[in-house]
């Protein structure tokens, strides 16, 4: 301490010359910050979320292997995109093919395995634990095509921060919050005002009334699947683009998915959504006080504390509880 204070003090210091020391941004700033970012997080995580809500809340099937149709998407978007691995395209026209081929890949798993699997009254635990060995195959497939180390897309890696007072931001990070609220809505509006949306809420709060009122239940589940399939890798896309590409990147926010879905209420798409944003915030806000390594951690503990207070969720009916 004592050394301290003399090199504090030694002539030429700033403090010994009456100098103001410089400081960094206030916590005031820094919060703020935090917050914008963790609303971009949330965005993602809530992209990924909804579709992962929706085939629980038609199947009640907690599916594992979500994450992995994450992965896929930013994947195939990566060789696409890339010059020396594909044929290089604009990250553009690469993301759309790539949602396409998630909801493609999503609407075959549900088509050649768990229609097939449900159809001989496979119950729920071995269907997960079909859905663990899918995620474990899924995942050391794309090892082996990507490979351990990471990587970003061609466009848009490197961008300089539009300042907006205390706040910076990317145009890329802010186009991808507006993209990705821009498909909050969609989905929104797809499940209260179209056809196909109220069967799936139809199937999801009674599935045997559903069935019996005329409503094709197995056509339901193939379109939520595929729309789980397609926003899993729009979100891949996205989360690719702010942080980077590997080969488990889905698998790392398949937590944080089951998080928000479960602090928003099982079964509810917009619970998800809710959650999904309330776990982006906590988890960069944690970061002003603690280690960035343990952002995840107190999102959890902070879905702990709702649920001790509320434990059908944020917007969950009590029915659902367990």
């Amino acid at each position: 301490m004592i050394a301290f204070l003399l090199v504090a003090l030694a002539p030429g210091t700033a403090w010994a010359q009456g100098d103001e020391v410089p400081r960094g941004p206030r916590l005031a700033d820094r919060a703020l910050q935090a917050f914008v970012d963790g609303i971009q997080f949330g965005a993602i995580i809530a992209i990924t979320a909804v579709g992962l809500s929706l085939v629980f809340g038609t199947t009640h099937l907690i599916n594992f292997a979500h994450g992995e149709l994450v992965t896929i998407g930013a994947v195939v978007a990566f060789f696409l995109n890339v010059t020396d691995r594909g044929p290089g395209w604009h990250i553009i026209p690469a993301a759309l093919i790539a949602v396409a081929f998630g909801a493609l890949f999503g609407g075959v798993l549900e088509r050649g395995m768990w229609r097939p699997l449900r159809s001989r009254g496979t119950g729920l635990i071995s269907l997960f634990i079909v859905t663990i060995g899918l995620s474990l195959l899924l995942r050391h497939i794309v090892l082996v095509l990507f490979g351990t180390r990471p990587a970003s897309y061609r466009e848009y890696d490197i961008q300089r921060a539009i300042d907006l007072g205390p706040v910076g931001i990317t145009p890329r990070d802010l186009t991808v919050v507006a993209l990705s609220v821009l498909v909050l809505v969609g989905v929104a509006l797809m499940l209260q005002r179209t056809r196909i949306g109220t069967a799936v809420r139809a199937v999801s709060s009674n599935r045997d009334l559903a069935e019996a009122s005329g409503i094709d239940v197995q056509r339901v589940i193939l379109v939520v699947w595929m729309l789980g399939g397609g926003l899993a890798a729009l979100g891949g896309v996205f989360f690719g683009l702010t942080e980077i590409i590997t080969w488990d990147m889905g698998f790392r926010l398949l937590l944080l998915m089951f998080a928000g879905i479960i602090l928003g209420g099982l079964g509810s798409a917009y619970g998800a959504m809710a959650g999904s944003f309330v776990i982006g915030v906590v988890a960069q806000m944690s970061s002003l006080w603690f280690p960035i390594d343990l952002q995840n951690a107190w999102a959890l503990l902070a879905l702990i504390v709702v649920l001790l207070v509320r434990p059908q969720g944020i917007l969950g009916r009590p029915g659902r509880v367990g």
